[in-house]
């Protein structure tokens, strides 16, 4: 059992370890990112539940519909509402790479939660796929939104609506990919790695392009 709880948790942990550590300027509060972490991992049980009925009741019937529906938007939505009514106004929000810090802190409470009860029910041989699979994409769906979120906070009004709409469009997007490929394919594996070292690449450069925006400002300021 602490076997497996520990192999369910080590990849989350691991992964926000890296991306709060980037944090160069102000680093958030740790209390702030484990509440984040834990408002993700609630929505384990409700989702599971919302899915459940939706596969049970044939409202997902093609690969597409649970692929984009049931799984990306559902499980996407309630992240971002949750970084939209909980982070967003937040005054420890103030700088651009923080919306990234919480993006994922949100979606690894997700995956972390979801890895541990799907160790238990299938087995800790399981454990590496999943930490390279399902926990990082997790996180690199969170990275997009904080990245978008963090566009909308410190741009300009008119520009708000844009960048908002991408925090939840983008991830929705890349997340629906990601599980139609999964459904879809037998040697899946194929088309998945691909992707998903585009998605490492994607992450990363908005990751960067972040804390480079704020190296700007405060070179400017100081300067």
């Amino acid at each position: 059992m602490l076997a497996i709880i520990s192999a369910g948790i080590a990849p989350g942990l691991a992964i926000l370890s890296y991306f709060y550590l980037k944090d160069q300027y102000g680093v958030e509060p740790i209390s702030m990112v484990f509440r984040s972490f834990i408002f993700g991992s609630l929505l384990v049980f409700p989702l599971m539940f919302i899915q459940y009925v939706l596969e049970v009741e044939g409202v997902v019937s093609s690969p597409l519909l649970k692929a984009f529906i049931a799984t990306a938007l559902l499980e996407e939505f309630f992240k971002w509402f949750i970084f939209y009514f909980t982070i967003y106004s937040h005054f420890h929000f103030d700088e651009h790479y923080d919306g990234i810090v919480y993006g994922v802190s949100i979606s690894l409470g997700f995956a972390t939660l979801e890895n541990i009860l799907y160790l238990f029910a299938n087995g800790i041989e399981y454990a590496i796929g999943r930490a390279l699979l399902p926990v990082s994409s997790h996180a690199l769906f969170g990275v997009i939104m904080g990245y978008y979120f963090g566009k909308g906070k410190f741009s300009g009004k008119e520009k708000r609506f844009k960048w908002i709409f991408l925090s939840l469009f983008l991830p929705v997007l890349l997340h629906g990919v990601y599980d139609f490929i999964l459904i879809t394919y037998v040697d899946w594996k194929f088309y998945v790695t691909p992707f998903m070292i585009l998605l490492w690449a994607f992450a990363l450069y908005k990751a960067k392009k972040a804390r480079m925006i704020h190296k700007q400002k405060v070179e400017t300021i100081s300067g």
